[in-house]
């Protein structure tokens, strides 16, 4: 039987005949309306999101297969958290909330690419990649919820493979996530707050002082590096000695 295939990224759950899925089908003389209700039946549950797919397809019988890849675990995360992107400082500033359940559907989602051997450590690995995420599972910081998992307080709901959240608990869900970005915008406003003030203490100083000054107040990089002087480079061979001239003879 020969075969050819074709890779390409979808909108999961919108897939069309646009290019460059329409054009990549054609020459294979398949019902490419078929292929595309396929895919999006196959991609529903990753809508919004770029998913890949790889078509296979039999050039005698022109049948085919389709065969769907997954998202990054960052950007299932995303989606289920409603948030366009995670926290630029994880350990301060949290950004959104996720149940046990939600975690657990996203293990399950990922769960050929996830290297652990049973569905509670798929979700150990998703709940890693919160942390760095800025991500709380069931209200409390990331590592912590790492420990509850390896304490069995979420068996049941493992054991269950339980992925469903009642829209009471999506909208408690949406309540945090408005009250975290609040607090930090208010963290924010204060510490630009702060580094105005060191900065305006320390005029004259060097950029290289007034940093490690914002540093030791312990604000942010990404909020001080806006309240640095800028100094200008130096200029080539500045201060340095010229070498004397060959006397021509």
């Amino acid at each position: 039987m020969a075969t050819e295939s074709i890779e390409q990224l979808v909108n999961g759950g919108a897939a069309t005949a646009a290019p460059p899925l329409g054009p990549a089908l054609g020459p294979m003389g398949v019902n490419i309306g078929e292929v595309i209700a396929k895919i999006n039946e196959k991609t529903a549950s990753f809508k919004g999101m770029q998913v890949p797919v790889t078509i296979t397809v039999d050039t005698d019988t022109k049948g085919f297969e389709i065969e769907v890849g997954t998202p990054p675990a960052s950007a299932l995360i995303k989606a289920e958290a409603k948030i366009d992107k995670g926290s630029g400082s994880p350990l301060a500033d949290k950004v959104a909330d996720l149940k046990i359940e939600q975690i657990i559907k996203i293990a399950k989602m990922k769960e050929d690419g996830l290297l652990g051997k049973t569905l509670k450590e798929k979700v150990k690995e998703i709940i890693g990649t919160c942390v760095s995420m800025g991500i709380m599972v069931e209200g409390v910081d990331a590592k912590e919820a790492t420990e509850k998992v390896n304490a069995g307080q979420f068996d049941k709901e493992i054991k269950e493979e339980k992925t469903e959240i009642s829209a009471e608990e999506m909208k408690e869900l949406e309540e945090e996530r408005k009250k975290l970005q609040k607090e930090i915008e208010e963290r924010r406003s204060e510490f630009e707050a702060e580094a105005k003030t060191i900065a305006a203490q320390m005029e004259g100083k060097t950029s290289s002082e007034i940093k490690k000054a914002m540093q030791d107040a312990e604000i942010p990089e990404e909020v001080f590096k806006e309240f640095l002087p800028k100094e200008e480079e130096k200029k080539e061979g500045e201060g340095e000695a010229k070498p004397a001239e060959e006397k021509k003879e």
